[in-house]
This record gives C-alpha cells, sequence and structure tokens, in this order.
C-alpha cells in the first residue's frame, strides 16, 4: 500500500500505544486512527507523545459497537485494521470470565464483521474489485498452553491447548480470524507474543519490575 489509513484498536494501552509511536515515526505517511474504551490497561496519557501529530486521530469507543467500527472505515477509508485491545490479566480471567468472552471473542467478531462489510460485500455488491487491506490479529503464545522447565519452546505448528478463560478466549478469537480467511477471503495475519513489559506498562503486569518510567 502506498499509504495506509489504520485503525489501531487498543491503541491507548502499553503494547498499543507503543505500537502507534513507533508507526507514526516510521511512516509519517500513514493515517493511524486510534480507539480504545478506556478501560483500567488503557491511558489516553500514553498518547501525549504524539497527540500532536496531524496524522494521529484519537476516538474512544468500544470494538463491540461494530455500527462505529463501519463508520470509522468510511470515514478515514481505513484499509488496515491493527486488532490490540484485549481483556489481557490471566488471574482476572477466572474471577471475571464474562468480560473476556465479550471483548475477546464478540470483540474481535465485531470488527472482523465490519471489515468483511466494508472490504469484501459492498464493494460486490457495487461490481467493484476488493481493495487491498490487511486485518492484523494480535493474539498470544498462552493458546498453546503451558511449557515446563524442559519443554521446547512453542511453535507456530504447537497444538491450541488454552488453560485459563483468558487463553480460551483468545484461542477462539484466533479461530474467528482464520475463519473469515478462508470462507471470506478477508486478508488477515495473526501474531502469538508472549510477554511484554517496557515503557508504560502496568505494573500489576510487570511485578517485580516497575518500568513505568521511560529508560
Amino acid at each position: 500500500m502506498e499509504q495506509r489509513n489504520i485503525l489501531v484498536t487498543g491503541g491507548a494501552g502499553f503494547i498499543g500505544a507503543n505500537f502507534v509511536h513507533y508507526w507514526l515515526a516510521q511512516y509519517p505517511q500513514d493515517k493511524v486512527i486510534v480507539l480504545d474504551a478506556l478501560t483500567y490497561a488503557g491511558n489516553k496519557a500514553n498518547l501525549d507523545i504524539v497527540a500532536n501529530n496531524s496524522n494521529m486521530t484519537f476516538v474512544h469507543g468500544n470494538i463491540c459497537d461494530t455500527a462505529l467500527i463501519e463508520s470509522l472505515i468510511d470515514t478515514h477509508q481505513l484499509n488496515t485494521i491493527v486488532h490490540f485491545a484485549a481483556e489481557s490479566h490471566v488471574d482476572r480471567s477466572i474471577t471475571e470470565p464474562d468480560a473476556f468472552i465479550e471483548t475477546n471473542i464478540l470483540g474481535t467478531y465485531s470488527l472482523l464483521k465490519a471489515a468483511k462489510k466494508k472490504w469484501i460485500d459492498e464493494p460486490k455488491a457495487q461490481g467493484k474489485p476488493t481493495p487491498e487491506h490487511r486485518f492484523h490479529h494480535v493474539s498470544t503464545d498462552e493458546v498453546y498452553g503451558t511449557l515446563n522447565a524442559t519443554d521446547p519452546a512453542f511453535t507456530e505448528e504447537t497444538a491450541y491447548a488454552p488453560n485459563s478463560p483468558y487463553s480460551a478466549s483468545k484461542a477462539a478469537s484466533d479461530h474467528l480470524v482464520r475463519a473469515y480467511h478462508h470462507t471470506y477471503g478477508l486478508e488477515v495475519t495473526t501474531s502469538n507474543c508472549s510477554n511484554n513489559y517496557g515503557y508504560i506498562s502496568l505494573p500489576r503486569k510487570t511485578d517485580p519490575v516497575n518500568c513505568y518510567q521511560h529508560p
């Protein structure tokens, strides 16, 4: 793509905000729309560094609002979605699983529905070719289960074996993304990252390392 118009979900969170900082610096021709519900894990101040960048727009909203996603795709002529938004704390998923089902499964489904409608269904109905697009889904290594100290590292060929409501919800969202590619032709990619910590990460997720201070 000559220019990407990117929707970054969860872009006010730790990893999402760092991605926004990086992308705007590396690809100054691209436009970035940040969508975040600003739950406990999202903080708009994480975007202060790029707040005055004319190519960044912040939208306070929920990924489960399919109509909002469709409107953003139309208004900003989006051709890329980078999907960070998720409930991600394993311990909390054990005591409060409902939020994980809603955000991680239904929220991902909402995004996929909107992307399919705007990038595939509507152009087809108008006799137009499918525009170049990309739906990138950020997943987790926890969909593969738990490693013992002597086990070999996970690979993309490892069988799924989620062991918590969090990892099960992420596994379900992974399968939805895959299904939308194979069934409808949506152009997708998925990354399975391991634990991350660093600048602006939440202390509760980095114990014993407090990474609130910029290195």
